[in-house]
């Protein structure tokens, strides 16, 4: 579609990487907004989410390269190239990542778990939906061939030279069913933090709900590094999918009565 936003001599601005920014940073103004509602100190808040966000940048360039570990084993040096760095690597080893530094800082923090998880949800729903929106205009992520309407044609050669993206194909766009999914799972959690009964139940929901979608968009992708396990009986994706429905579903299951929220102390404001 539209790869790059612009190129001076042998610099150049991705169109993906400015549109992951803005999701980054809306995202973060969300959960931090949030946070305040509930009672949160919205520095730590904010300092959570950096923290969150290079442990997923890392996580999922990691898990890029698990999945695809016999290329990279075969020739080490892919690992820094080009097409390397400007992927945005797997999700599910981003979240992961930041799921893993999370508990870190939170702990160490003594903050309340689950409200904070509750409160960093929806700004993770939307931050994802608008990067996804980047994932479309690189060209990765993208879908099977496919012969409904509603296939896209990309044409720009450099999503093929990028990320290897089929030119002049009808694809699934996987990339805009994925942004729109988060897009209403932002308005549902917005919603819900907002007259939640029990704490977890926000961030319940989410891993819920977005789990159960993305692994059944898994079967319209296209796009290599997908994993599998079982025999090739399921990707590695909808492996984490599923562990994500269980346990969105163990916490609504655990239902841990909400507390009043408290005001945060002064001078704590970002």
């Amino acid at each position: 579609m539209f790869p790059r936003l612009f190129h001076l001599g042998s610099f150049s601005l991705p169109t993906y990487g400015v549109l992951v920014a803005t999701g980054v940073v809306v995202g973060l103004i969300v959960a931090a907004r949030m946070s305040r509602r509930q009672g949160l100190d919205p520095e730590k808040a904010w300092n959570l989410g950096i923290y969150a966000v290079l442990a997923a940048i890392v996580g999922a360039k990691l898990l890029l390269i698990i999945n695809d570990f016999h290329e990279y084993a075969a020739d080490p040096a892919k690992i820094f190239s080009l097409n390397t760095l400007q992927a945005g690597g797997v999700f599910y080893g981003g979240v992961l990542a930041a799921i893993a530094v999370s508990v870190w800082y939170i702990r160490r923090n003594q903050m309340p778990v689950l409200r904070t998880c509750d409160a960093f949800a929806p700004g993770l729903a939307l931050g994802h939906s608008i990067g996804r929106i980047g994932c479309f205009a690189a060209g990765c992520c993208y879908g099977k061939p496919t012969g409904h309407w509603w296939g896209v044609i990309f044409t720009n050669p450099l999503a093929k030279d990028w990320v290897g993206t089929p030119l002049y194909v009808p694809l699934e766009p996987t990339q805009l069913f994925e942004s729109a999914v988060e897009l209403v799972n932002f308005f549902i959690l917005y919603w819900l933090i907002r007259h939640k009964k029990f704490e977890g139940q926000v961030i319940g929901a989410y891993l819920f709900l977005y789990g159960f979608a993305r692994y059944f968009l898994e079967y319209l992708r296209d796009d290599p590094d997908r994993g599998s396990v079982f025999n090739g009986a399921m990707t590695g994706t909808q492996l984490i999918s599923i562990v994500l429905v269980i346990a969105g579903g163990l916490l609504w299951l655990r239902r841990t009565a909400a507390r009043p929220a408290l005001a945060p102390q002064a001078g704590t404001g970002h």
